[in-house]
């Protein structure tokens, strides 16, 4: 079987970036069984000592990959932050404009197993955004938004199956949802220092900062 393109990345840039859900914490996950490129073998690999800016390309594309954003998105937002400079943390404010974003918060609050999937859920128009429809992912909400799922997909079998998996405890804590009426409210800014990433934030922004 072919190596999904998904993983493919995650070994490129020799961070798990959780793009394929469940099989991203299982032993199956490639990285773990092949913690090296693609294209390489482990015995022929070489130490490649990466320049400034290639460190700074890789922070980049890991942090871009991670939030599934193409590049002309992502760079807008982290132009925009690096404006702010001086006035407030621009890396802790970079991930909470990223966190805020309407797919991801499907995702954190459980109704998708990964960013991508919860794109789709999003693109497929099942969810309202202050009552309206939307199928546009990347809409970035703020606090006193609330998201209802829509009352044609509560009876999809999908809906049905992934609400009984949903931990409460696992739910950041800026985030809250009302089981009975499938709706999930932002009821505070996301705190960076609570999101665990392996990223070098401060890195990827420089990287726009030229």
């Amino acid at each position: 079987m072919r190596e999904d393109y998904k993983c493919k990345i995650c070994r490129r840039l020799g961070e798990k970036l959780f793009l394929k859900g469940e099989k991203c914490l299982s032993p199956k996950c490639p990285l773990l069984r092949k913690p090296y490129p693609p294209g390489n073998l482990p015995k022929r690999r070489k130490s490649i000592t990466l320049s400034e800016y290639g460190k700074m390309l890789r922070e980049k594309q890991k942090l871009k990959r991670m939030y599934l954003l193409k590049e002309r998105h992502f760079s807008k937002i982290a132009k925009e932050v690096l404006e702010k400079k001086g006035k407030e943390d621009v890396s802790k404010l970079f991930i909470k404009r990223l966190e805020m974003k309407l797919f991801n918060v499907i995702f954190r609050i459980g109704f998708a197993k990964s960013r991508d999937q919860a794109k789709q859920l999003v693109s497929h128009g099942h969810f309202l955004l202050n009552g309206k429809r939307t199928n546009i992912p990347t809409i970035e909400l703020k606090v006193g938004d609330e998201i209802h799922l829509r009352k044609s997909s509560q009876k999809n079998i999908y809906f049905q199956q992934i609400l009984p998996t949903i931990k409460k405890e696992e739910i950041p804590d800026w985030l809250s949802l009302n089981e009975k009426d499938w709706k999930i409210k932002v009821i505070k800014e996301p705190d960076p220092e609570k999101i665990a990433l392996k990223v070098d934030v401060p890195l990827a922004l420089s990287f726009y900062s030229k």
